[in-house]
């Protein structure tokens, strides 16, 4: 039977290339001269830590993480704000996960869009993927076509398609 997996995940070493991108964009930037703003992504916990002056330069640090993980072809969505915290003085502290594997929710969420397609398949949830399973490849194409209209809040890949 044909089958593929529907995914979640960022490469690491993309995302790193992007936040070192911005990290050089904004410390060339007139507006940050003198500052003290730091980005820091921690690879084992993916976790990305921004600590500037004020909100003005944590929106424009954040604007320019975005627009350099566009420009590397990751999908934005994949970063889950968190509060802004005060850290010591002036400084604000902004910490942003980044999401790798479908949680349980989406999971279900992606099960139930396919069954509600009636469409021949069966999808089932695996740790942090989804498998589809089907007798046609052409039944699989169009559950992928159906997943990327929908938007599940975070990115999607359609990988290993076998026959």
């Amino acid at each position: 039977m044909p089958t593929f997996d529907i995914v979640s995940k960022i490469d690491g070493q993309t995302l790193d290339n992007a936040i070192n991108t911005a990290k050089k964009e904004i410390l060339n930037r007139y507006d940050f001269n003198g500052s003290h703003s730091t980005i820091d992504l921690d690879k084992k916990t993916n976790q990305l830590t921004i600590v500037t002056e004020n909100d003005m330069r944590l929106k424009a640090i954040k604007d320019a993480i975005i627009s350099r993980m566009v420009k590397q072809g990751i999908d934005p969505t994949a970063l889950d704000d968190g509060k802004e915290q005060y850290a010591s003085g002036n400084m604000i502290r902004k910490e942003i996960a980044v999401k790798q594997g479908i949680d349980k929710p989406t999971a279900s969420k992606i099960v139930k869009k396919i069954k509600d397609s009636n469409l021949k398949v069966q999808a089932s949830i695996m740790d942090d993927m989804v498998r589809v399973q089907g007798k046609k490849i052409d039944d699989l194409q169009a559950v992928i076509a159906l997943c990327r209209k929908e938007n599940f809040g975070q990115p999607l890949q359609y990988v290993n398609m076998r026959n």
